[in-house]
């Protein structure tokens, strides 16, 4: 299955990224560093169009990154001592219900 949209940070601001989504139809929301932008313009008409940006969509990729933050304070999970995946899967799921269950 394909993604309706992707959001990402700052680090995977790239053409070929770009590019990949462009070809996979994936719509993208990738902020864009200020040496990007700014070597962009100073090419003029020749650096390209501005990337479209959407803030509201990126606005909620916090929520995402918070939880990742959370689940990360299990410091079985974050240093991955499990042997097999089966295992680390199984600590991840517990780690996800103890965490977002009141």
């Amino acid at each position: 299955t394909c993604p309706d949209y992707l959001v990402a940070d700052k680090g995977y601001s790239s053409r070929a990224n770009r590019a990949l989504l462009r070809r996979r139809g994936i719509s993208h929301t990738i902020a864009q560093p200020s040496d990007q932008a700014a070597n962009r313009r100073r090419k003029g008409s020749a650096g390209g169009r501005p990337v479209g940006f959407n803030k509201a969509r990126y606005a909620r990729r916090n929520v995402v990154e918070r939880s990742f933050c959370q689940v990360k304070q299990w410091r079985g999970l974050a240093t991955r001592y499990d042997k097999h995946a089966r295992n680390y899967a199984g600590a991840l799921n517990l780690a996800a219900l103890l965490t977002w269950l009141p």
